[in-house]
């Protein structure tokens, strides 16, 4: 049977709805925006730059093969993730999308990783002019400080080489352009010299897809690691058996709070 309300009732239920309609819109209006520029519109990001959101963080990956326990994607991945909890840490900054496709070696023959199926390379001078012209993108879009930070690494040297030539471009804007090669050091040295210290021994760390950089994917992103895999093989210098979410948390924040005074020390204007 349909139940019938006072009108004093009716009225009150009607408020209330509306007042929750009105709270539910409210709230997604002023929802924070998102850190990631490719989720942004571009008045959104204007907005935010205007606001002291002046520094840009340009995640460097690459797409190789990690050997049959590691997606191709690792370093985009985790530079992405890598990138969020910097810029976040930062608190003016936000994050680029990924640049993917980065110097692997040579096709004509088949040189390093490519010699597996998946791995992507682009020469070294494309790689260099797409760096120069996201960070030109950048300047323009009113950023302060344009910072790349690179996960993989073929490509540090060419990273540092524009990140210097930008700065010469703009010497008389204020504006910078920084290679921040703490970020590298610390997953690729720092982070197995911990391990070390907790009595791993060198041949089991590694230097690609071995426990160290198994246990960093554990750790951001256990979806792109195959746990039935983790074993020596061919593409992995290392050995991943041991690899765990733990570990690699060690070398998360060591990669975090390494970067992020690195950054801070960069921006610094004398």
């Amino acid at each position: 049977m349909p139940v019938n309300f006072a009108p004093e009732t009716m009225l009150r239920i009607l408020v209330l709805l509306l007042s929750t309609l009105i709270g539910i819109t409210t709230a997604r209006a002023q929802a924070p925006a998102s850190i990631f520029v490719e989720e942004l519109t571009w008045t959104e990001l204007r907005d935010l730059v205007r606001s002291g959101k002046t520094t840009v963080i340009v995640p460097i990956g690459g797409t190789e093969q990690n050997g049959p326990h590691m997606a191709l994607g690792k370093h985009n991945r985790r530079v992405q993730l890598l990138s969020e909890k910097i810029a976040r840490a930062l608190g003016n900054a936000l994050v680029a999308p990924v640049i993917a496709y980065v110097p692997e070696g040579g096709t004509n023959p088949p040189t390093a990783h490519m010699r597996y199926p998946g791995t992507i390379t682009v020469p070294e001078e494309a790689f260099e002019k797409v760096l120069e012209s996201a960070g030109r993108s950048f300047e323009l879009a009113g950023f302060r400080d344009i910072v790349f930070l690179g996960d993989h690494g073929g490509y540090q040297r060419a990273e540092k080489a524009v990140a210097a030539r930008l700065d010469r471009e703009w010497a008389a804007t204020g504006v910078r352009a920084h290679a921040i090669e703490e970020y590298y050091h610390a997953s690729e040295a720092e982070f197995p010299q911990l391990l070390k210290s907790k009595g791993y021994p060198e041949e089991e760390i590694g230097t690609h897809a071995g426990l160290a950089d198994t246990s960093l994917m554990l750790a951001l992103d256990p979806h792109l690691v195959r746990t039935n895999r983790l074993q020596p093989g061919e593409g992995v210098h290392g050995d991943p058996q041991h690899s765990n979410p733990q570990l690699g948390q060690l070398g998360v924040d060591l990669v975090v709070t390494r970067t992020v005074d690195a950054i801070r020390k960069a921006v610094v204007r004398q």
